[in-house]
């Protein structure tokens, strides 16, 4: 049986332009490994939105990390701050990972 560690999952919708700041808050909270997705569109309380891929106006992306939960916790203070001022979908969740020193 192959063992695992468990760890915590933050996954942040974001706009394009806040990307940067989400990151070095990440970093300032000991969160080095991250990775972000593009998105296309989606539908939440602010309506429909759809990355229309000429201004980048309302691009987002997601951002994903995998983390201690430590760390995990440092991140969502960092972010509370931009959490509501910036509409950010934050969600937090507990996942068994492989080779878990990678994390």
């Amino acid at each position: 049986m192959t063992t695992t560690i468990s760890k915590i999952r933050i996954e942040i919708l974001v706009d394009a332009p806040l990307v940067r700041r989400v990151t070095e808050l990440a970093e300032s909270a000991g969160v080095t490994g991250y990775t972000l997705m593009p998105t296309i569109a989606g539908s939440g309380s602010g309506g429909r939105w759809r990355d229309d891929q000429v201004s980048g106006a309302q691009a987002k992306l997601v951002f994903v990390t995998i983390t201690g939960p430590r760390r995990a916790e440092a991140l969502i203070e960092a972010l509370k701050p931009v959490l509501d001022s910036h509409g950010l979908m934050l969600t937090k969740s507990a996942v068994e990972v492989v080779r878990g020193d990678r994390f």
